[in-house]
């Protein structure tokens, strides 16, 4: 048994003797590629449906550590102890694929990918140190959304409209130990900020792509980074970000030097999926979980967690102030038929990164659905918080009683006891609202939702729907149609649609400008959609889509400018194996005469994994 100093921590996994996972022999694979990471998270799901009898069930013959405690082992030492250590009969059931995924999703992070990922073992650093300068002082894409309003409008990108067909590979950095790449980059001061899976932060140069420094996490980091001066200490700058632990970070963004940490939700299942947003010296960090991936197992305590917005003093990491989508606390319900304690109210997920109101002194974002029935009021919504004290000012819901657990598809008679009786559409706000303002003066806050529909809400009239706009004619419907939102520029917001193509709505009155087919020759029906977040730049918009092609169109009539497919392998400045694939989540940065983007998000099972971040320039 290979224990090493993680030995100790291994004796707590041996409490369990329960035979919840040994449910029959199951097939050993002895090797691992890079591809085999697709739906990385799968293995949470795994560990509610086969151990969750022991761990984390009071009621359980014999104790077991929480999953709380598995939450702080490193991967190898789970993997391990389903491999050949004290939990090797139980593992036996599950394939060597299984046991990864299992110990990956409850560590944070991939097996192995500590050390490939250190920029000490890189071969490509910078040689001299380029001084970090204000961010305000030049063009730059900050955070998740390029502004506090979440527009994803780039109006300095230095590359036109007319430009985007001359764009050309610049350099390929990748990702180490073949991990996917779902953070969007932020450019800085001629600096490029990046989260991985594999628990690393890196800060490259934005010209050559060589690297400054990394920064070894406690959990992989998927969300855009944010640089922001830090209050009190005058040209010192940090980078702020979350990772998929609920643990909230700051570092010298000239250094990487850590600042402080604070972890913002202490339930099992939480981690941070969308980008702090930064403004005004404070941090608003969305929380969301992994909770409804496989909640219907009989065994799982069903459900518990509450998604939520924190405000941290972005000097010190202190919590200001923390809201709640769902006020009340979860309390005992009933038990199935296993004994297993039932829970409610759950659920309602922040997936997106906040957006900023300083005209109103508020905060908007979009929930998730509901775990339990009833649902809650507050599920499916746009919601506005006061900024200074998180004080709900108006709420919005979109789709009422959409209670809904992954896994209960099919015949009300053969769900598990833990669904819901009426299986909601899961029609989340995954997308961050749009703040923008009208040519008349007027003010108009877009949301996009999952089921295809668009919202308008007048964010000075407690949120009044102005227009509403279903973006998919086909019948039947993709579910979801829209995800992680679109960009807007002064007359219209864009969106790609996972049915394939782009629409562009005029942001008055919600009309159709023009629509986009853009379905690759030889494309499969799961790899044809867009779910990525669209970029805008003056006369042009840029989104990604499943298949791994990357699309320029025109913005004044959705005519293709430029297409690269990335899905391919490439040549690296750090010299590491790496391969483009889908687009799914993160979109492009534009800035000083470059796009930048990561290639290789791959969470749903058609997808196509990679592990690249790509430059691009103007030949």
């Amino acid at each position: 048994m290979r224990m090493g100093r993680s030995g100790i921590a291994l004796l707590l996994v041996a409490f369990c003797a329960c035979s919840a996972i040994a449910l029959g022999q199951g097939q050993s694979h002895s090797s691992y590629k890079a591809e085999d990471r697709l739906g990385t998270e799968s293995g949470f799901g795994i560990f509610q449906l086969r151990c969750t009898r022991c761990h984390g069930n009071p009621g359980a013959a014999k104790p077991a550590p929480a999953p709380s405690t598995l939450r702080q082992l490193a991967p190898e030492a789970i993997y391990d102890a389903l491999t050949t250590g004290t939990m090797k009969v139980q593992g036996r059931s599950l394939s060597d694929e299984e046991r990864r995924r299992v110990a990956e999703s409850l560590s944070g992070r991939p097996l192995g990918g500590a050390q490939p990922g250190d920029a000490s073992n890189m071969p490509n650093h910078c040689a001299g140190g380029l001084p970090f300068r204000d961010p305000l002082a030049s063009p730059a894409w900050n955070g998740w959304g390029a502004d506090p309003s979440n527009s994803r409008f780039q109006p300095a990108a230095t590359v036109s409209a007319e430009q985007a067909p001359r764009l050309k590979l610049k350099w390929a950095f990748g990702y180490p130990n073949g991990v996917t790449a779902a953070s969007q980059p932020t450019i800085v001061s001629g600096r490029v900020f990046v989260g991985t899976d594999i628990a690393y932060v890196y800060s490259l140069d934005a010209a050559t792509g060589c690297v400054y420094w990394s920064f070894r996490t406690k959990a992989s980091v998927r969300n855009a980074i944010s640089i922001g001066e830090i209050a009190g200490h005058a040209g010192k700058y940090a980078a702020y970000f979350g990772d998929a632990k609920a643990n909230v970070y700051a570092l010298d963004a000239a250094t990487g030097e850590l600042l402080w940490t604070t972890h913002v939700e202490d339930h099992f299942t939480a981690r941070i999926a969308g980008a702090p947003t930064l403004h005004a010296g404070r941090l608003y960090v969305p929380v969301s979980s992994f909770e409804e991936f496989n909640a219907d197992a009989s065994d799982y305590p069903c459900c518990t967690f509450r998604g939520s917005v924190v405000a941290l003093d972005a000097a010190t990491g202190r919590q200001i102030w923390k809201t709640y989508v769902i006020p009340e606390e979860p309390k005992p319900t009933r038990k199935n038929s296993t004994g297993t304690q039932l829970f409610a109210p759950a659920g309602a997920s922040v997936w997106n990164s906040p957006t900023v109101d300083v005209e109103a002194h508020a905060i908007y974002f979009g929930t998730g659905d509901s775990e339990t029935e009833p649902a809650v009021k507050t599920s499916d919504s746009v919601m506005a918080l006061d900024m200074d004290s998180g004080k709900l000012l108006w709420n919005f819901q979109a789709t009422e009683n959409d209670a809904y657990i992954r896994g209960c598809w099919g015949s009300p008679k053969k769900r598990s006891e833990n669904c819901p009786r009426t299986l909601g559409p899961d029609w989340d706000f995954g997308a961050s609202p749009i703040l923008r303002k009208l040519g008349n003066g007027h003010r108009v806050l877009i949301a996009a939702q999952k089921s295809g529909n668009v919202f308008a809400l007048d964010p000075d009239r407690q949120g009044a729907l102005l227009w509403k706009v279903n973006v998919e004619s086909k019948r039947p419907r993709p579910n979801p149609v829209l995800v992680w939102g679109g960009a807007a520029d002064a007359q219209n917001a864009y969106f790609g649609l996972t049915s394939g193509g782009m629409v562009a709505l005029r942001l008055e009155d919600g009309a159709r400008q023009w629509f986009t087919p853009m379905v690759a020759k030889g494309a499969s029906r799961e790899r044809k959609g867009m779910a990525a977040a669209a970029t805008a730049i003056p006369g042009a918009v840029f989104v990604g889509g499943w298949d791994g092609r990357l699309h320029a169109l025109s913005s004044s009539d959705g005519h293709e400018l430029w297409e690269y497919n990335t899905a391919r392998q490439f040549t690296t400045v750090n010299h590491v194996t790496a391969h483009g694939g889908s687009f799914g989540a993160p979109g492009p940065a534009i800035v000083g005469g470059m796009l930048f983007v990561a290639s290789g998000y791959g969470v749903f099972g058609n997808d196509l994994p990679g592990n690249v971040l790509l430059a691009f320039s103007v030949e």
